[in-house]
């Protein structure tokens, strides 16, 4: 499978270390250049949250128009959302948040599209018997993505500034669509072309008429519902609480990262061996109560084995959720199927992101971290029973 689509997966790994570095910047510039943590909240809404607008149309056009096109769209997006961070930074304090908001929305408007795009690639690339393995290690380039990003901004700012974090951002986004320059993928949708709303309804009713594909997508959102918090109050519990230089902050942040990557190995090591939906459920209530107790922890050493504890559960969970809703998504359906939790993975941090940054602004970073993830062990512990279909998923696609 690696030998087969081994550029695929790099280009994968090159565009979402990208794509969070995008988002750390606008997250940090915002937090650091112009002081505001809610206006960093506000950033990284626009960054993930316009897929709750435009993401239900990327699912539609990966249906009706060969994916690989809208992976490099979306990557030219991109790269017009770092033009104007750069100008944010180059042009002084004259517009600045303004440019760096205009940014963050073509940022937003990109991953609308780029998630969809390329799970839907994986549904046409990768065999009936790799689907599975195969869209879990497409989650694991997201996840190392996530991790590597921390650490290059980290590198790189502290030796040569904002312009070239993103110079460098900007030349991943290059190589990742040089990679796919040979890929080749077709149109699914069959028969007379509805209009838009319509293809998006029917989206929607095959998603309602299967109950496991509907608690998955649940189970998603309670999932991603904890990284916008990670993402807004890390850094500022790190560097506040923790009182850590930053490159320790960048270690620490990156720690998350390798836990995640961690737990998307178990699950691709030991998908056949555990109950997928327990464990979903068990995880997402474990990481909330590990990340709540990141509130009282003041040792850097605790608070990094707590964080590597909320890590490991994120990974397992989200690969186990994805893997399970591409498994059952209909070919003929499944850029809209996807697009839905691609929507999910992006809007709910968002919307929780902009959460996290007014409820830090009220209270303070240890009282949001220790509400945040109370808030989300007592979502699941309510959900859970509710979820049947869910906990009686043991990981087959039946």
């Amino acid at each position: 499978m690696m030998r087969r689509h081994g550029a695929f997966f790099l280009s994968c790994l090159l565009a979402f270390t990208a794509g969070h570095m995008f988002n750390y910047t606008v997250i940090l510039y915002l937090q650091e250049a112009v002081g505001s943590d809610w206006l960093s909240g506000v950033g990284f809404g626009l960054a993930f949250g316009s897929s709750l607008v435009f993401g239900w149309f990327a699912g539609v056009l990966c249906d009706r128009v060969p994916p690989h096109r809208i992976i490099h769209g979306a990557q030219a997006l991109f790269l017009a959302g770092l033009a104007c961070l750069w100008w944010a930074q180059a042009g002084g304090a004259t517009g600045r948040v303004g440019w760096t908001l205009g940014g963050a929305f073509l940022g937003g408007l990109a991953w609308s599209f780029v998630g969809p795009a390329r799970l839907a690639t994986i549904g046409q690339i990768a065999s009936a018997e790799e689907l599975r393995p195969a869209t879990i290690v497409f989650n694991l380039q997201v996840l190392v993505g996530f991790g590597l990003a921390p650490l290059l901004i980290g590198l790189v700012r502290s030796r040569a500034g904002w312009e070239a974090v993103l110079a460098v951002a900007a030349g991943c986004f290059a190589a990742a669509s040089l990679l796919l320059v040979r890929l080749r993928t077709r149109a699914v949708a069959q028969g007379a072309q509805a209009s838009v709303l319509a293809d998006i309804r029917q989206g929607f009713t095959t998603v309602a008429a299967d109950p496991l594909l509907t608690q998955l997508m649940l189970a998603a959102i309670l999932g991603y519902a904890m990284t916008g918090p990670l993402q807004i109050l890390l850094p500022k519990l790190a560097r506040e609480v923790l009182q850590l230089t930053e490159l320790q902050r960048g270690a620490y942040l990156g720690l998350l990262a390798l836990s995640l990557i961690a737990g998307g190995i178990a699950a691709l090591a030991l998908a056949r061996r555990l109950h997928h939906g327990r464990v979903v459920l068990a995880g997402i209530g474990t990481g909330g109560l590990l990340f709540a107790t990141l509130g009282l922890l003041t040792q850097a050493q605790q608070s990094a084995l707590a964080l590597a504890g909320v890590g490991l559960a994120g990974g397992l969970v989200i690969s186990l959720v994805v893997a399970g809703i591409q498994a059952r998504a209909p070919l003929a359906l499944r850029g809209r199927v996807m697009a839905m939790y691609s929507i999910i993975s992006q809007v709910v941090p968002a919307l929780s992101g902009v959460a996290a940054g007014v409820l830090v602004h009220s209270t303070g970073v240890i009282r949001a971290v220790q509400w945040s993830g109370l808030a989300l062990a007592g979502l699941v512990a309510m959900a859970a029973w509710r979820m049947v279909r869910l906990r009686q998923h043991g990981g087959n696609t039946a």
